[in-house]
């Protein structure tokens, strides 16, 4: 059984220092406290549903960095027949939050309405962590992407979800790491024995498990499944890190430290 919480989501995100990684360690932390049960209430229960689920949520919220959206929301101010907006100051009370951006006063309407929420009297509830894991699960089931997930269509998705393709390439990015790190937590991956031997030139989903690794461990690197001279680098710095012998091979040494969680 596959365990889906903090670990799963730090193997998805991208590595973010500073300021910005502090606040996105707070929201991994607490949406991965809730993860398990708020994805299999909603039937988000294969490692394909769970794996595109993850990647468009991590899109949206910029690397799971932020629950509020960025701009002002003053773009709103007035978009009565899409948003619902219909009052003074709408645009900045009810833009994007979650961490699939709920956006406009009918939107928070309707999924408070769904979820028992007072979304509309407290916008900003929309924003704390495991709310907006919650929403995020209303909106993935109303727009029925459970279906297109079990297709493994990550374009329908992101239009359902975007209205365009915008940002394609990151969602694929995420979802390669998702997919990673989800073989990894459902194949028992997590033994050194039990994985290749891994070196320059080599391509696979191991190869993008590597890297997942390799990234949640603070290295700079595309989780792209193929082991090129950047992922090279990377495991031969990480061996020099533990005081292994700084070959680039992942071998079982390799592995066995990468699964330390220190």
């Amino acid at each position: 059984m596959i365990q889906l919480g903090s670990d799963i989501l730090r193997q998805v995100a991208p590595h973010v220092g500073g300021q910005k990684g502090q606040k996105q360690a707070t929201i991994i932390q607490e949406v991965g406290a809730v993860l398990a049960q708020t994805l299999a209430k909603f039937q988000i229960d294969s490692e394909l549903r769970v794996a595109h689920f993850l990647a468009q949520t991590c899109h949206e919220s910029d690397g799971f960095c932020t629950t509020v959206e960025y701009a002002s929301g003053e773009a709103y101010e007035g978009r009565v027949d899409d948003l619902g907006n219909t009052q003074p100051g709408d645009g900045v009370r009810y833009k994007g939050r979650g961490l699939i951006q709920l956006t406009g006063r009918a939107n928070y309407k309707r999924y408070g309405d769904l979820l028992q929420l007072d979304l509309v009297g407290d916008p900003d509830l929309a924003s704390q962590p495991a709310t907006s894991l919650l929403i995020a699960c209303e909106y993935w089931q109303q727009r029925k992407l459970n279906a297109l997930a079990d297709q493994d269509d990550i374009e329908t998705i992101t239009r359902r979800i975007n209205g365009g393709l915008n940002g394609l390439d990151d969602r694929r990015a995420c979802l390669q790491r998702a997919k990673a790190a989800l073989a990894e937590a459902g194949t028992g991956a997590g033994t050194a024995a039990a994985r290749p031997i891994l070196r320059l030139g080599d391509d696979g989903d191991q190869v993008a498990a590597l890297q997942a690794m390799l990234a949640a461990k603070g290295f700079a690197i595309n989780t792209d499944g193929h082991f090129g001279v950047a992922t090279d680098t990377a495991v031969k710095q990480f061996q020099e890190s533990r005081g292994l012998q700084a070959d680039g091979v992942a071998g079982p040494h390799t592995w066995q430290a990468l699964d330390q969680t220190s």
